[in-house]
């Protein structure tokens, strides 16, 4: 099972951990990509910090994350699990899953992102500031600059399994499944059930939820209708629709009478 999560806008300060070493990231076929990014990133941020603030899209509050996107090369790591906060990777909790659990997400979880295109939650990484959604004065918009090599490396990291996205917009336009992965892919919208409206904080926590009830129940669905099974022993009340036709994503609306 893979599972394709967003990143948080919210991260956690640098960590104490040895520099960057991109060669040490997942998914190498990305590497050029990243170095790419990387650079043109620190030498925006390292020049005029209005300029930088504008294309980042950072207000007058936030000049501190120009200084620490122009520091990305020598700052401190952690594992990219503890990098990310806010209310999904709240939810879900990885530090105090038992360790059977947290081997299943270092081998499970990809989290999708505008500088690194996407890492393991055990990839080390330093805290930053890049959305997808930010077009770059050299690379332009950076949907765009990920695609090709997602097209190459995500396919192969989505082995033979299921693959869960819970990704938001930006993100899943970076990858979209096609063909026989498609196929065996499921995306997930959580609605609130007395007004089946996604109501964004409970969203992101049942995801967050959701993906902490797998991993530590051990559950490996092989295809999307064994994910609504396994959804269901967990508790949850799933909707699934199967696809119209072969080599589309299943889609799971999961229904939550509580908002918390």
């Amino acid at each position: 099972m893979l599972v394709l999560l967003p990143p948080s806008e919210g991260k956690a300060p640098g960590g104490r951990g040895a520099p960057l070493e991109p060669e040490s990231l997942s998914l190498p076929g990305l590497a050029a990509a990243r170095e790419a990014v990387l650079t043109e990133l620190v030498e925006l941020c390292a020049g005029d910090e209005d300029k930088a603030r504008e294309v980042l899209g950072l207000s007058e509050g936030l000049r501190g994350e120009v200084a620490k996107n122009a520091g990305l090369r020598t700052a401190g790591t952690r594992p990219a699990g503890e990098v990310y906060t806010g209310v999904l990777y709240d939810a879900l909790d990885l530090a105090s899953l038992d360790a059977a659990a947290r081997r299943r997400a270092a081998r499970s979880l990809l989290v999708f992102s505008g500088l690194w295109g996407a890492v393991r939650v055990t990839d080390r990484i330093p805290s930053y500031r890049c959305s997808m959604g930010v077009r770059l004065p050299g690379l332009g918009a950076l949907s765009a600059h990920w695609r090709t090599p997602m097209a190459s490396v995500l396919p192969e990291a989505a082995g033979d399994g299921l693959v869960l996205d819970l990704r938001s917009a930006a993100y899943a336009a970076v990858w979209k499944p096609k063909g026989e992965v498609a196929g065996r892919t499921a995306t997930v919208r959580v609605l609130h059930a007395p007004t089946r409206k996604v109501v964004s904080h409970f969203n992101k926590a049942t995801k967050g939820r959701i993906v902490r009830g797998l991993l530590s129940d051990g559950a490996v669905p092989k295809d999307p209708a064994g994910l609504v099974e396994a959804l269901r022993d967990l508790g949850y009340v799933v909707e699934a629709e199967p696809p119209a036709r072969a080599g589309r994503p299943w889609a799971l609306d999961v229904l939550v009478t509580e908002i918390h």
